[in-house]
């Protein structure tokens, strides 16, 4: 039996992931005619139609062929997993770094953790690419990044995760409020006010329902949804309603160009968890660079003291 080369994997992972064979050679930098050939060469080796080719300008795949592209993921993921075996040998934090990170952490960690990555492993090169969990998730389990920085809780069971700090909400409120005048807010004061949060896909609504009970009775406003946190804000400032805000963003200058105060959250009964979200590591299952992922985390976890309060 003949098997397939990684080269023929990449030509028809990169065909399923752009819908174009032009643009799917230029991602492999070779010409279309050559990612053609590969790929009927593939089908000959394999005896099987992978891709119709009929009228239509857009790849079709058959179901042989959205399995076969399935499983050459898998296969090109094990493939890079035997390169990174033998890098992590030599130095597990040096080269390349495919790190992807959520919208609600990145902008506000990343410049300053940045520069203290930098000075503890030179020799790292971090590529970054900012999206939602589920997305990232994807791209991790398609081998297409290697480690994600995201908060629990979300929906990323098959990964292994290494968990780096608590991160509080913070209520985000006009200056005039009648909450404003507390030095700390019991959660059960949120029930008479208008909570508003991210739009549905992001993972820190689900985290601020979840950490501040608001399922149990206090009602989002459904009619005003942003997507982004300087959204949110915005929108606060404007007499909308109130927000939560994770602490990261409120240091991380989401407030900035606002007069919008912040007040601590406190459970309402004594011994429950001042409500926060997890940060956390994630990478692929076996990894050989889970030790050094590991690392990385615990010199993250060290960055993530809080600021001093001005």
């Amino acid at each position: 039996m003949i098997l397939p080369s990684p080269q023929q994997l990449r030509y028809l992972t990169a065909l399923a992931d752009h819908g174009h064979f032009g643009r799917a050679a230029a991602a492999c930098a070779v010409t279309q005619s050559t990612l053609s050939a590969g790929l009927l060469a593939l089908e000959r080796q394999l005896d099987a139609t992978l891709i119709e080719r009929g009228a239509s300008k857009r790849p079709v795949f058959t179901p042989t062929g959205l399995e076969v592209v399935a499983r050459a993921r898998v296969a090109l993921a094990a493939l890079e997993a035997v390169a990174e075996s033998a890098a992590s040998g030599r130095d597990p934090l040096s080269g390349p770094l495919r790190l992807g990170v959520i919208p609600t952490i990145g902008p506000f960690l990343l410049p300053r953790l940045m520069p203290a990555l930098r000075a503890a492993f030179p020799r790292l090169k971090l590529y970054l690419r900012e999206d939602m969990t589920e997305r990232l998730m994807g791209q991790l389990d398609a081998g297409k990044l290697d480690l994600l920085l995201l908060a629990l809780p979300c929906d990323c069971a098959a990964a292994e995760m290494e968990p780096i700090g608590r991160d509080p909400f913070l209520l985000a409120l006009p200056p005039g409020h009648r909450l404003a005048a507390q030095p700390e807010v019991r959660l059960c004061a949120l029930a008479a006010e208008t909570v508003l949060l991210l739009e549905d896909g992001h993972c820190l609504r689900a985290q601020a329902q979840e950490a501040c009970g608001l399922p149990r009775g206090i009602s989002a406003h459904e009619g005003f949804a942003a997507t982004s946190l300087h959204t949110l804000v915005q929108m606060v400032a404007g007499g909308l309603g109130v927000t939560l805000l994770p602490r990261l963003a409120a240091e991380g200058g989401v407030l900035a160009g606002t007069e919008l105060v912040l007040r601590p959250l406190v459970a309402d009964a004594a011994g429950e968890a001042v409500p926060a979200r997890t940060l956390a590591l994630a990478w692929r299952p076996r990894s050989p660079r889970a030790g050094a992922f590991r690392d990385l985390a615990r010199a993250i976890a060290q960055r993530l003291e809080p600021a001093a309060p001005g």
